[in-house]
């Protein structure tokens, strides 16, 4: 477990852009909150590492990994009033294991929960509950899986693998994380490429829009279109769509049991 000091550059690095930076002589923290560039301690970035708090973000850079969220969360916890000062939190429902689950979201945190929040121009929030719903239900296998984020990943091959590899991975994996990786998988397969890693950044990695933007060279407000197709393919996928329409929208016939349509 992280030593204190390196808890509260864990923190630091929660600000949304905040990374780790090689310099000539060690580390330094670069910050959208501050246009210098300061000086960490190595031992910090080592114990974090360790940890598998920091992941890699493609650019010769360290950011605070899903796992690092969860511990500087947790390290949080003992003291609201502090979080509470410095997080937009809700309550949300959400469908999971087959019943209706209470969980609290920082909305600061959350991309997801953000552009839950957000109304289009007919004053209709961007992304229904069962698009958001799908986004969590990710996130949480996502969670249960104990996937960190890599800047490559074959997720089909992560995911069906048993086996962690790389220096602080886990040799074995507990049925519940396979199970997670399992679903996950399967989730990832139905979107297909073109949506599920945009999904894994958002929902998993908790990227931003214009950061998924500046990564992928897209054009500006481009992702936002994206994410909105990709998280209504993951509802269907879950069968939360159907459940958001009310059975509506389909092809229905009403008939005896034995029925069988004519082809031909």
């Amino acid at each position: 477990m992280a030593a204190r000091a390196a808890l509260k550059l864990a923190r630091r690095l929660a600000t949304a852009g905040a990374r780790i930076e090689r310099a000539a002589d060690g580390y330094v923290l670069a910050s959208p909150l501050s246009a210098r560039r300061t000086g960490v301690d190595a031992a910090d970035v080592k114990a974090l590492l360790a940890d598998g708090a920091l992941a890699a973000d493609g650019s010769d850079g360290l950011v605070l990994s899903a796992a690092g969220r969860v511990m500087v969360r947790r390290s949080l916890a003992g003291g609201e009033d502090f979080s509470s000062q410095h997080q937009a939190r809700e309550t949300q429902t959400i469908e999971r294991d087959g019943g209706r689950h209470s969980v609290t979201v920082d909305v600061s945190e959350s991309p997801l929960a953000w552009l839950r929040s957000r109304k289009g121009r007919d004053g209709k929030p961007l992304i229904d509950d069962a698009a958001f719903q799908a986004g969590e239900r990710l996130r949480a296998d996502f969670t249960r899986g104990q996937l960190m984020p890599r800047v490559t990943s074959n997720w089909s091959a992560a995911v069906a693998s048993g086996r962690r590899g790389g220096a602080g991975g886990m040799a074995e994996l507990t049925e519940a994380a396979l199970s997670a990786r399992m679903r996950l998988e399967r989730a990832l397969t139905a979107v297909g490429p073109e949506f599920s890693g945009v999904l894994i950044d958002f929902c998993c990695f908790l990227k931003g829009i214009e950061d998924i933007e500046t990564a992928r060279g897209w054009p500006k407000r481009s992702a936002k279109l994206v994410l909105l197709l990709a998280l209504s393919a993951l509802a269907r996928h879950y069968g939360l769509a159907a459940m958001a329409r009310g059975g509506e929208g389909g092809m229905r016939h009403w008939g005896s049991e034995d029925f069988r349509p004519t082809i031909g």
